[in-house]
């Protein structure tokens, strides 16, 4: 049975994803609720923003407080999230098995580490090697162990790289947009002629609201809806054509700092730049048949992100 409309959605994170899932479920009549460690943001239409750090038991407490759904879209730069994510999964974790709030959490591909290939799925096996990818395999196991001896109420939804408004620090963001459209480099990393799944972060906010108000989905991983990958200059003519510009491409065969992307994050990125060498290939035909959420074409999503990029630099330009 779905959750009822009205029902109190709180959101921790207000990064792009965690931001988009507020406004998401503002739209479908939620009363909804923004956590992150300042509640200082933009306003957001139908959206109470509040400030709090869900780093501690206490403070995930306060943070979920009343919510018939959490949503966990907390993330932390690349270069600390070995040691921080644990941290944050046990507090929040601990909250809703506390409260008996639902949990939704955004997750990433990198558990299932190099595929060669292969089209992931949600059955395809995880064999993470890097810090990172092991480490969220971890936290998996444990979000889903929860939930199998029903200490909690949890869903996870997989996203691949994130690209749309509001996304900045993704591989099809701030070093690709702005650039396409004033004319600089754009950044292109690996071999941009092999498949890459993205995920347009319109989609992810409403893959997580649909999580969020079906629990039937509960206690699995779902992949979010994701149009079928092309590859990386595919899209970049996509881009091409939309600015009407040819694009000054630069492409990095080995991470090094470019543009956004300071020496600090791209060492840590290091090692999941395998994801740039071989195809990239996300399935979200579970989701999309059991739900009914078609993902947007990629032609759409880079539109839609080419108008937000317009505005977004419009706006930094005077201000």
């Amino acid at each position: 049975m779905a959750t009822a409309q009205g029902s109190v959605h709180t959101v921790l994170g207000a990064g792009p994803a965690g931001t988009s899932v507020a406004l998401e479920l503002a739209r479908r009549g939620h009363a909804v609720r923004l956590v992150d460690r300042t509640g200082s943001a933009e306003p957001l239409e139908g959206v109470e923003r509040v400030a709090g750090d869900v780093g501690t038991m206490a403070g995930a407490l306060a943070a979920i407080e009343g919510a018939d759904v959490v949503y966990h879209c907390v993330n932390v730069a690349y270069h600390l999230q070995v040691d921080a994510m644990p941290g944050i999964q046990e507090a929040v974790l601990g909250a809703v098995e506390r409260t008996g709030s639902r949990l939704v959490v955004l997750d990433t591909l990198y558990p299932y580490g190099e595929t060669r290939g292969e089209p992931m799925t949600e059955d395809t096996p995880w064999r993470a090697t890097t810090a990172k990818g092991t480490m969220r395999a971890a936290l998996d196991e444990g979000y889903l162990t929860a939930h199998n001896e029903g200490r909690a109420k949890v869903t996870l939804g997989r996203s691949a790289d994130f690209v749309g408004p509001r996304v900045l620090n993704s591989t099809l963001g701030g070093a690709v947009f702005p650039a396409a459209l004033t004319g600089g480099e754009v950044l292109a990393l690996g071999d941009i002629d092999l498949p890459h799944s993205y995920t347009n972060i319109l989609d992810v906010a409403r893959g997580l609201a649909t999580l969020g108000e079906n629990p039937e989905g509960d206690g699995r991983v779902w992949h979010l809806p994701t149009a079928p990958a092309r590859t990386t200059r595919e899209i970049l003519g996509i881009l091409r054509d939309l600015v009407g510009r040819p694009l000054r491409t630069v492409t990095m065969e080995q991470p090094r700092a470019f543009g956004p992307f300071d020496e600090t994050f791209m060492n840590s990125y290091a090692e999941l730049f395998y994801q740039h060498n071989e195809p990239q290939i996300m399935d979200s035909t579970a989701f999309q048949q059991k739900f009914g959420v078609e993902p947007t074409p990629i032609e759409t999503t880079v539109a839609q992100t080419v108008e937000w990029y317009q505005g977004f630099l419009a706006a930094r330009s005077h201000g």
